[in-house]
């Protein structure tokens, strides 16, 4: 609906199906307007090995790295673990973001994607007095075009940990 108008799908160009499939439209037996089931392939993604490390990144048991639908890759939120040592990276929390950062980046390699392509992150920290030094950390890794962020505050303390992001990149 553009303007309180309805459109047919017709009324649409046949190039794009996304949008194509988002419009109303009432089949030829039935008087009554419905959407058609919007369903996309998932796909699970996970770093095989955090370059330039040669060890392996395991997959988390309880949910999935990323996934990759409707031409988008879902990160998980990433923490910054050391891949070398499998522990969260001890320091201020510019190195913390710098690790995420970089776990992400791996991910979304495995995709085909990668952070040039992010549209959207979600920067969760575990004290609000450290938003200063994560945004002096990001403006490093996206000094123009930035995708759209939103932050938070980390509902449990997980122990040396200041920061967990997560993000959403074209595939």
């Amino acid at each position: 609906m553009v303007d309180g108008h309805l459109f047919e799908p017709s009324d649409v160009s046949r190039s794009d199906a996304m949008t194509q499939r988002s419009f109303l439209s009432k089949p030829a037996s039935s008087s009554k307007w419905h959407r058609p089931e919007l369903t996309y392939p998932r796909q699970v993604q996970a770093a095989k090995s955090l370059k330039p490390y040669p060890v392996v990144f395991h997959k988390p048991a309880s949910y999935s790295q990323a996934l990759k639908a409707a031409a988008l890759v879902f990160v998980s939120g990433t923490a910054p673990i050391d891949p070398l040592t499998g522990q969260v990276v001890k320091g201020p929390v510019q190195a913390q973001v710098e690790q995420c950062l970089r776990n992400i980046s791996a991910i979304l390699e495995a995709a085909g994607s990668g952070l040039e392509k992010a549209v959207s992150a979600t920067l969760i920290v575990a004290d609000e007095e450290d938003f200063a030094g994560a945004n002096e950390e990001w403006l490093k890794w996206f000094p123009r075009n930035p995708p759209a962020r939103q932050g938070a505050k980390m509902p449990v303390r997980i122990p040396d940990m200041k920061v967990s992001i997560a993000m959403i990149a074209e595939a």
